[in-house]
C-alpha cells in the first residue's frame, strides 16, 4: 500500500486557518470527517488530544504529525494541511510548525495500512521532502511529491558484528505509528552521517521489525532504548544501555549516538520485578496484571492445545475406541494419533501454561519452577486450576528469591540463574504444590465434573447461554479469553460440551457479520462488504476477531446482535448434546465432534443466522 491510498485530495487542506494548536487538531479532525473517514469525530478528537497529553507531536523541522488508533476511524486516512505563516504546536525544537499530517488509523487496521503510515514517517525525515511539500501550489502537487519520491522503504537485516563501536537501538511508541519510525530514522541517518556501524529495531503496531540478534547484542558496544513503551529488555542484561523517551531519539540523536560511543550510560542489570515495574510506570501502560501473565502462559499453551487436540479428534474418526489395543476397533495409526495428541501434546499442555504464566512475572528464571508445578499439577489430578495456582505461585516465590538472594556478593550474580532460583524455586513450589494444592484442586475437578454430569438439558442450556454470549461480548478480550479457557479447562477434565458451546459462539459473529453484509447490502459500506466476504473464512476457521471491525464502527448495534445469535448457538450445542475434543479448527473438526455433527452446524447456522437478520434490522441505511 502506498502513502496516497491514505492520503488523498479530499484530505488535503493547502491553507488551514488555524492559530493555535486546539484549533489545528480540530480543523483537520473535520477534514478527514467530511471525507467519511471516521465514524466519530468527538471520539476521535479526544483520542487525539490524549495521544498529546503523553507528549506532543510536534517533531520539530516544521513538522506536527498529530494521531490515533480508535474504533472511532472508521477507514485508516492521512490528512494534510499546511500553514504558510505557521504555528506554535509545541514541538520538541520550539519552533513553529508548517507541515501537518493527522493519521487516523483504525482499531482494525492491518500491516499494510500500518506500513504506509510508517513509510510517511520515514519520507518527512527528508529535507528535500519537506521543502517540496513547502512550495506545492496545489493537492495535486502535494500528491506528487509522494508519487515521485515514495520507494519501499527497506531496513538492513543484518550488520557486520565485525565492525568495532557497533551501536544498536529499539525504538517504539505507545501507538507504534509515527514517532517509532522517526526516531529509527533520525538514528539511522546521524549514524551514517558518523560513520557509525549501526542498526536499530522498531517495535510499531505491525510488530518487532529489524529484531536485535543475539550476536549483534553480545559485539554491541552501547544500546540506545528511545521508547515510551515496555519492550523486551532482559536480553540486554549486562550491556550498556540508554534509556530514553522516543522523542529523544527524534531531536537528539548526534548526542545519543555520541553517548552510546563512549559508553556513558549505566549497565543493564536483570533485578527482577523492580525494573518491570519502572519500565511499566514509563510507559504509563500499567502491563503486569493478572490478566496479561495468565495470557502468557494461554498463549504458549494454545499451540500443543490445538495441534495435540485435533489429532486426538481425528483417532475417533477410526473409532471412538480404536487406540486401545484391546478394543476390537484398535487400530495402530489411531493409537498413535491419540499417543501423539493426547500422551505428549496434551501432556505438556499445563506444564507449559504454568511455566509461562511464571515467566511473564519472573523473566526466564520462573520458567522451570512453573513447569515443574505444572507438570505436578498434571500428574496430581489438580489438572488446569493446579496449572494456573502453579504458575503465579511458582512466579512470584522466584520474585522473592530474587528480592532474598539481592544482597549477595556480586562475584555470584553468575550462579543465581543457573543454581539458586531454580534449586530454590523448584522446591518451594514443588514441596507447596505436593502438600497444599494437589489434593484440594483435584477433589475440586471432581466436584465440578460432578455436578457437570448431574446438570439438566435446562441448566445446561443456560451454561451454554453464558459461554456462547461470553465469546461475542468482546471477541477475542479478557472475557472471550475467559470462556474460551475454562473450555480447555473442561476439556482437560474430560468434560467436552463446554468448549462445543464456546466454539459454536465464537464462530457466530465473524459468520453473522459475513450473512448481514450478503443479505443487507444497502446497510454497509463497499469496504464493510469486501471485509464480510473475508468473515466467512474467519469464521468458519473459528476466529472471532474478524468480526471486529465491525463492532468498532457500530457497537450498540453489532455487539449485542452477535451476543444474541452466539448465546442461541450456545444453548443449542448443549441442547444437541454436542461434546468437542478439538480446542479449536472450526469447521474442519465438526465432522469429528461427540454427538451428530449436523446437528452442530446447524447450532451454527442459526446462530449466525440471527445475529445477521438483528444487525440487518437495526442497522440504518447507508447513504450513497
Amino acid at each position: 500500500m502506498r502513502i496516497t491510498d491514505l492520503l488523498t485530495p479530499s484530505t488535503i487542506k493547502m491553507d488551514v486557518q488555524a492559530q493555535t494548536k486546539q484549533e489545528l487538531i480540530r480543523e483537520l479532525v473535520n477534514v478527514l470527517n467530511d471525507a467519511g473517514k471516521l465514524n466519530d469525530k468527538e471520539e476521535y478528537e479526544k483520542a487525539v488530544l490524549a495521544r498529546e497529553e503523553q507528549s506532543t507531536t510536534g517533531v520539530g523541522d516544521g513538522i506536527a504529525i498529530p494521531h490515533a488508533k480508535t474504533a472511532a476511524v472508521k477507514t485508516p486516512a492521512i490528512a494534510f494541511g499546511r500553514s504558510k505563516t505557521g504555528l506554535d504546536y509545541e514541538s520538541f525544537d520550539g519552533q513553529d510548525s508548517h507541515l501537518f499530517f493527522m493519521i487516523a488509523a483504525s482499531e482494525g487496521a492491518n500491516n499494510t495500512h500500518l506500513e504506509a503510515l510508517s513509510k510517511l514517517s520515514s519520507l518527512l525525515m527528508r529535507k528535500e521532502i519537506r521543502e517540496q511539500l513547502l512550495i506545492a501550489d496545489t493537492v495535486e502537487g502535494v500528491l506528487n511529491v509522494f508519487i515521485e519520491s515514495e520507494e519501499e522503504v527497506t531496513e538492513d537485516s543484518s550488520v557486520s558484528i565485525d565492525e568495532k563501536e557497533l551501536i544498536l537501538a529499539v525504538t517504539a511508541c505507545p501507538t507504534g505509528i509515527a514517532h517509532t519510525y522517526m526516531a529509527a530514522d533520525s538514528l539511522k541517518e546521524k549514524a551514517k552521517e558518523l560513520g557509525i556501524p549501526f542498526k536499530v529495531e522498531t517495535n510499531g503496531s505491525g510488530g518487532a521489525k529489524n529484531v536485535l540478534t543475539p550476536e549483534e547484542i553480545e559485539k554491541a558496544t552501547a544500546i540506545i532504548v528511545a521508547a515510551d513503551k515496555q519492550v523486551e529488555m532482559e536480553r540486554f542484561n549486562g550491556k550498556y544501555v540508554i534509556e530514553v523517551p522516543v522523542a529523544d531519539g527524534i531531536r537528539r540523536p548526534k548526542e545519543l549516538l555520541k553517548q552510546a560511543i563512549n559508553q556513558d550510560a549505566p549497565i543493564y542489570k536483570i533485578t527482577g520485578e523492580r525494573n518491570k515495574s519502572e519500565q511499566s510506570q514509563k510507559s504509563g501502560k500499567g502491563r503486569n496484571g493478572f490478566y496479561k501473565h495468565l495470557m502468557n502462559g494461554v498463549s504458549n499453551m494454545l499451540p500443543f492445545v490445538v495441534g495435540g487436540g485435533i489429532l486426538i479428534a481425528i483417532s475417533f474418526m477410526f473409532g471412538i475406541h480404536s487406540a486401545d489395543p484391546h478394543d476390537p476397533s484398535y487400530n495402530k495409526f489411531a493409537e498413535a494419533l491419540n499417543t501423539i495428541g493426547g500422551g505428549n501434546a496434551f501432556g505438556l499442555m499445563i506444564p507449559v501454561l504454568a511455566g509461562f504464566i511464571a515467566m511473564s512475572i519472573a523473566d526466564r528464571p520462573g520458567l522451570a519452577p512453573g513447569m515443574v508445578g505444572g507438570f505436578m499439577a498434571a500428574q496430581g489430578g489438580a489438572g488446569f486450576l493446579g496449572g494456573l495456582i502453579a504458575g503465579f505461585l511458582a512466579g512470584y516465590v522466584v520474585v522473592l528469591l530474587k528480592k532474598a538472594f539481592a544482597a549477595l556478593p556480586q562475584s555470584l550474580e553468575g550462579i543465581k540463574p543457573v543454581l539458586l532460583y531454580p534449586l530454590f524455586g523448584i522446591f518451594i513450589t514443588g514441596m507447596i504444590m505436593f502438600f497444599v494444592i494437589n489434593k484440594p484442586c483435584s477433589l475440586f475437578n471432581h466436584y465440578l465434573s460432578d455436578v457437570l454430569n448431574h446438570l439438566g438439558t435446562g441448566n445446561l442450556m443456560l451454561l451454554g447461554i453464558i459461554l456462547g454470549g461470553m465469546m461475542a461480548v468482546d471477541m477475542g478480550g479478557p472475557i472471550n479469553k475467559a470462556a474460551f479457557t475454562f473450555g480447555i479447562a473442561m476439556i482437560d477434565a474430560g468434560q467436552y460440551a463446554p468448549h462445543a458451546a464456546v466454539m459454536a459462539g465464537g464462530m457466530v459473529p465473524p459468520l453473522g457479520m459475513a450473512i448481514a453484509t450478503t443479505l443487507f447490502r444497502s446497510k454497509f459500506t463497499k469496504s464493510e462488504k469486501d471485509a464480510g466476504i473475508t468473515c466467512y473464512i474467519m469464521g468458519a476457521t473459528f476466529i472471532t476477531e474478524g468480526a471486529i471491525p465491525f463492532a468498532a464502527a457500530d457497537p450498540v448495534r453489532v455487539i449485542p446482535s452477535a451476543v444474541v445469535g452466539s448465546a442461541i448457538a450456545g444453548a443449542l450445542t448443549m441442547l444437541f448434546h454436542i461434546g468437542l475434543r478439538a480446542p479449536h479448527g472450526g469447521i474442519f473438526v465438526i465432522p469429528l465432534v461427540d454427538g451428530n455433527p449436523l446437528l452442530y452446524a446447524l447450532a451454527i447456522i442459526i446462530g449466525a443466522f440471527i445475529t445477521a437478520i438483528l444487525v440487518g434490522l437495526l442497522k440504518k441505511r447507508v447513504a450513497n
